[in-house]
Order: structure tokens, then sequence, then C-alpha cells
């Protein structure tokens, strides 16, 4: 149960969703471009939100929830203070 489920703000404002055991290592191969060729034309800014304690098959379940979810729900997972520092476009 070392699985997490991450969300990171983009240079884009766009919101990229994935799982990872490490989100130091797996967020440094997206800004490296390593990792997702979504990130190809965009760059990673930060982790805005992060679920962790979930096995591979619970993280998996759950990004493909988040995936499914639109901007505003995506949103509204962030504590209100981190929200209020987000751009809404």
């Amino acid at each position: 149960m070392n699985w997490q489920v991450y969300i990171i703000l983009c240079s884009d404002v766009s919101l990229y969703t994935g799982i990872t055991t490490d989100i130091n290592s797996r967020f440094s191969k997206h800004a490296d471009g390593k990792g997702a060729k979504y990130f190809r034309g965009r760059q990673p800014l930060k982790v805005v939100y992060l679920e962790k304690g979930h096995t591979r098959s619970s993280a998996s379940k759950r990004d493909i929830q988040i995936k499914a979810m639109n901007r505003a729900e995506k949103l509204s997972l962030f504590p209100s203070e981190k929200r209020l520092s987000m751009p809404n476009y």
C-alpha cells in the first residue's frame, strides 16, 4: 500500500493526474521529459494534490475516477486554501 495518486499543475494551467510509488522521482522524470508524453509542449509546475496509502489496483482505479472529473470537480479535491491560489482558466 505504498502507491500514490497525484495531480500536477502544468504551465498551460491544465491538471495532469497519475500514479506512482515515489512522487519526487516521478515529478523529476516529468520535468526532464522522461515521463508521460502529456508533458511534451507543457511543463509540470508543481504537485497540487497527493493521495497516499493505495495499492496498485486502488491507485489505478482512483486515477481513472479523477481523470473522468471535470476541472471544477478536480479542484474541489484540494483544500480551500490551495484552491484560492489556483488559476481558474
